[in-house]
């Protein structure tokens, strides 16, 4: 087990992408074998069941949200931080470089997801300078760094998001060993719900 980490400013930091949860905007392959509106109801009750779950002494929770004027439900305590503009890799790393020594980020839909995968990715990180969280689809849920403010912004370009390669691509790109840990389905269609 990890031993607890009490000053939260020295911390890792576990960063959720999140979207306002507005019909339309959110979940819309989800939606076509549900409905918008059922998918948009999804994913707001994930997402803050997720953020309940997932709190824990040994980080700091972090929202990365998107739009700009969106207005989270999260913690009072929790960090919020605007994703920025450009593709998914460069708000990946835009929020991953102003984060503490050996943080993660990931999805907001992720099936499965337990504080133990998180304290496994962040464990990974003292043998290795990145860490990858894969997908069944080619993709990852999960991306991390061992010294996040040491990566370069366009590090992840050029990588095919969502699409088979997302995995492979962003493996190839980053920097020094790379870990890969649990392998979990993020929730894109009908058949991805539990």
């Amino acid at each position: 087990m990890t031993p607890l980490q009490l000053n939260p400013i020295e911390a890792p930091w576990l960063i959720i992408m999140v979207k306002q949860p507005r019909p339309g905007r959110v979940k819309t392959r989800l939606g076509r074998g549900i409905g918008i509106i059922d998918a948009t109801w999804w994913y707001r009750h994930h997402v803050n069941q997720m953020v309940r779950s997932l709190r824990d002494p040994r980080w700091t929770l972090v929202a990365g949200f998107s739009p700009k004027t969106s207005r989270l439900v999260v913690g009072q305590n929790d960090i919020k931080i605007w994703q920025g503009n450009g593709d998914l890799g460069q708000r990946m790393i835009r929020l991953l470089r102003q984060a503490p020594p050996k943080s993660v980020l990931i999805g907001s839909d992720i099936a499965g997801l337990e504080r133990r995968h998180i304290a496994r990715a962040i464990g990974a990180l003292g043998q290795s300078d990145s860490v990858l969280g894969p997908s069944p689809d080619g993709g990852f849920w999960l991306i991390g760094a061992r010294h996040p403010k040491r990566l370069t912004r366009n590090v992840l370009e050029g990588a095919r998001w969502s699409t088979q390669y997302a995995l492979a691509d962003t493996q190839a790109r980053l920097p020094g060993k790379v870990a890969l840990v649990d392998t979990l389905n993020d929730v894109d269609t009908i058949d991805d719900l539990p």
